[in-house]
């Protein structure tokens, strides 16, 4: 540890279409997308500190290209997270993922998500913890446990 200080967290998620993630994402949790202020952006652009290719509009909202977040809205000093546009696309499993704690409703979150766009990998389980393994729209893995 570098200091006796807590840090907060934010776990960025590299992907091809941050908003349309971030769409996804606060809907298979339950969480927000946190607003944009279209305002704020275009001072920037007109201030000289962002061009217009900088930004774009989802959903009729203007928004920075680059990415979007979530947060919980029951924990708004918990941790976030960040959809972050990469140029190259998704070619191997990911060194890290996201476990989603649903417990008993497992199965039926998981239907939920496939509908959605999500696609189960495989069932699994060891000693009492089960687990679904899948992928969202763009084959990020996560876990529903």
């Amino acid at each position: 540890m570098v200091s006796s200080m807590a840090y907060d967290v934010q776990v960025t998620i590299d992907c091809e279409k941050p908003h349309e993630q971030a769409k996804w994402w606060a809907e298979a949790m339950g969480w927000q997308v946190e607003p944009s202020d279209g305002d704020f952006i275009r001072s920037m652009v007109e201030q000289g500190h962002a061009q217009e290719e900088d930004t774009t509009v989802f959903e009729g909202n203007l928004v920075w290209k680059v990415g979007a977040a979530i947060a919980n809205p029951a924990n708004p000093s918990g941790p976030r997270l960040l959809f972050q546009s990469v140029p190259e696309p998704k070619t191997a499993k990911n060194r890290q993922h996201l476990d989603i704690q649903v417990g008993d409703e497992r199965e039926t979150v998981a239907q939920t998500l496939v509908e959605k766009g999500a696609t189960i990998l495989y069932r699994d389980s060891q000693g009492p913890y089960t687990w679904i393994t899948m992928t969202d729209p763009e084959g990020n893995e996560f876990c529903l446990t």
